[in-house]
């Protein structure tokens, strides 16, 4: 099955974001816990939760991800800034159980000069005290585009935090094309080597998602700048090679893309054009 979704709105609920996914033909979507940009989280209405996985079930919507918030950074300098995010993602983690068997991603963090190898300590251990055996989400560690001192833009980091955290059943990776081909990895000319080398270092078992974005500035750019589909230095071509390959195919795939939910629906309609 093509699971294809965008970024919606929690704002009003599960049950809405599952109406403005169904609006639009998507059968997955991701959205972010909490105010993006900052701490605040509305309080589980468990009645709506449940009218949403009604709905969910009778239109096929599965593969949830939900997103921390972009202010967290676990491998701060602050330990303040270090507690927030520890604080945030532990109850997150909680507020996923509501709709448990789905995702969470998170940006691995900034090590803010500091250097790669405390970045990564401060990241092990805010995941050794905040996964516990019982739960039932996945967490994933998301493909950075390596801007400034961000950890993640490289496979063998990612690889590193997953085999020191004891609990790394629970963990996983989600694929950002804007990221990955903003920080070196050639998936426009060089997809089957860039998927290649992902399963030796980190292992395709451990690829549960894709965040589907065109890139603005393109190849080793770092610049982190999406565009929309077809609009940028990936290209439709390359895309379509993306959603068709057979190692990514069945994933959920999720539009970051700047738009609103009408482009987004014009683009989950062309993309399903371009499914072979």
């Amino acid at each position: 099955m093509f699971r294809l979704g965008c970024h919606l709105s929690a704002s009003k609920g599960f049950l809405q974001m599952g109406k403005d996914a169904v609006s639009i033909g998507a059968n997955t979507f991701q959205f972010f816990t909490r105010n993006p940009r900052g701490g605040s989280a509305k309080a589980i209405d468990e009645k709506d939760v449940a009218a949403f996985l009604r709905l969910a079930g009778e239109n096929g919507i599965a593969s949830l991800v939900a997103h921390a918030p972009y202010t967290l950074n676990a491998s701060a300098a602050d330990p303040h800034i270090r507690e927030f995010a520890e604080m945030t993602m532990a109850d997150d983690l909680q507020r996923m159980e509501y709709v448990p068997g789905n995702f969470y991603n998170f940006h691995p963090g900034s090590h803010v000069q500091q250097g790669v190898e405390i970045g990564i300590d401060l990241i092990v251990g805010l995941l050794n005290r905040i996964l516990k055996p019982s739960q039932r989400t996945v967490v994933l560690l998301e493909t950075m585009a390596g801007k400034g001192s961000e950890i993640g833009s490289r496979f063998e980091e990612l690889r590193t935090i997953i085999d020191r955290v004891e609990l790394n059943h629970l963990l996983g990776v989600c694929l950002d094309t804007c990221h990955i081909y903003d920080a070196g990895y050639d998936v426009v000319n060089q997809l089957d080597d860039v998927l290649e080398k992902f399963d030796k270092v980190v292992g395709l078992s451990r690829l549960h998602a894709i965040h589907l974005n065109d890139s603005i500035f393109g190849f080793q750019s770092h610049k982190d700048r999406h565009a929309k589909i077809g609009e940028g230095k990936i290209g439709l071509e390359a895309i379509t090679r993306i959603i068709n390959h057979p190692v990514l195919r069945d994933l959920p795939f999720n539009l970051e893309t700047p738009n609103e939910l009408d482009g987004y629906a014009a683009e989950i309609a062309l993309l399903k054009t371009l499914r072979n």
